[in-house]
């Protein structure tokens, strides 16, 4: 499985992003998505995850500021997130895993950069 995350970039606090995961197989038909991220100094941290049943999964500090979803094609999942805050500061990964609550994602993408700035 190959994974392409693209859609970060630079944002103010309270703006928002869209980030989107293309994967090589259509999404849901094997694999749940997840999205992780990646701050400097800090370790890996789950964001959110669509299973296969479109079942979804966030992390703690989310609260109902993200959502992920699937994108517009069957391949694609999305994660779009709001009022940003400078703490959201990372690198953003996507991984697919047969298990969305997977502690060791199987596949992953290379990271799309999210900068948010006071």
């Amino acid at each position: 499985v190959q994974l392409q995350a693209s859609g970060g970039g630079l944002a103010r606090v309270g703006e928002s992003l869209r980030l989107s995961c293309a994967a090589s197989v259509r999404a849901g038909s094997a694999y749940a998505v997840g999205w992780f991220r990646q701050a400097p100094g800090q370790e890996r941290e789950f964001v959110a995850a669509r299973g296969r049943r479109g079942d979804t999964y966030y992390g703690d500090f989310v609260k109902g500021r993200f959502i992920i979803s699937r994108g517009k094609t069957e391949n694609t999942v999305d994660l779009q997130m709001t009022n940003l805050q400078p703490g959201d500061t990372a690198v953003y990964y996507c991984a697919a895993d047969p298990n969305p609550r997977s502690l060791l994602y199987q596949f992953w993408g290379q990271g799309t950069l999210v900068t948010v700035s006071s």
